[in-house]
């Protein structure tokens, strides 16, 4: 099973760049997500596959447009949160919120219930996994937060289940579709999304992709953007990790969709059988 995901947000929306972490300075930085989100428009339908859009109520708010063009596509609008913030930065109140705000606002945009999410930053840790139950309070069914290795916003390492599977946490239930990883000598290593698939060469991710029976790819507007504009005062290794890769990226992609299958997150729900799925408590 390889389900085919993008996270939208602006290019700008670096979550360890602190210029940007007030979205009142959002208005600062030019907006590159029209083009951004054509480009990925056109990759889908060349490839004549479906993906799910976890999107940013800041966006819809802002772009209307194109969140309506998402929805009328047939491809289902998750929430990403309104203002793109590491959930584990807010108190339980404020992540309540945040992440109501942006249901409204998708749904007000697209008419359809939202029942996916996924944290900005993969951002539910061992710190605030409260989330999963405020996502269940928010009718939330289907969960793709969860990055069970070490990374630099966290991570949950402590969920060791790397395929679909049923979370439990305090007596609510989520159907939860991790990021998968790939064990190299112990080491879990993730390559399917971001920073990790734009900077490992073809040959090496296709290796990985056979030897694996679940993918979960996620991927951002800016991550095809080769011509975005150079943030200032991003520390080495985070300018490395932003813009190593822009350049091949789409190429890579449509590589990777030619030579195998993928899917969008409904179609996968639909093929799991749930009643047979592990159950991981947290």
């Amino acid at each position: 099973m390889k389900i085919l995901t993008f996270d939208i947000e602006e290019w700008f929306h670096i979550l360890d760049y602190s210029n940007v972490r007030n979205v009142k300075n959002w208005s600062n930085y030019e907006s590159r997500i029209q083009e951004n989100m054509e480009t990925i428009f056109k990759i889908l339908d060349s490839s004549n596959v479906s993906a799910t859009f976890f999107v940013v109520g800041w966006i819809a708010d802002k772009y209307p447009n194109i969140i309506k063009k998402i929805s009328d596509l047939g491809f289902e609008v998750g929430s990403h949160t309104h203002s793109h913030q590491l959930s584990f930065e807010l108190d339980r109140k404020s992540f309540f919120k945040d992440v109501e705000r942006s249901i409204y606002t998708l749904e007000d945009t697209t008419g359809k219930k939202v029942k996916s999410f996924r944290a900005p930053g993969f951002s539910i840790t061992e710190k605030n996994k409260w989330a999963f139950e405020v996502l269940y309070e928010l009718g939330i069914e289907k969960d793709s937060s969860v990055f069970p290795a070490k990374r630099a916003h966290g991570g949950l390492q402590s969920y060791k289940y790397t395929t679909p599977s049923l979370l439990e946490y305090n007596g609510v239930q989520l159907k939860e579709f991790p990021i998968n990883t790939f064990n190299i000598f112990n080491h879990h290593i993730v390559f399917s999304g971001g920073g990790y698939f734009r900077l490992l060469p073809y040959p090496l991710i296709n290796t990985m992709t056979k030897k694996s029976s679940y993918i979960m790819s996620y991927f951002h507007p800016r991550d095809f953007d080769y011509n975005q504009p150079l943030l200032t005062g991003l520390s080495l290794p985070r300018k490395f990790k932003s813009y190593v890769g822009l350049k091949n990226c789409r190429p890579k992609l449509e590589r990777w969709l030619s030579d195998y299958d993928f899917i969008d997150l409904n179609t996968a729900n639909n093929e799991i059988n749930w009643d047979t799925a592990h159950i991981i408590k947290l």
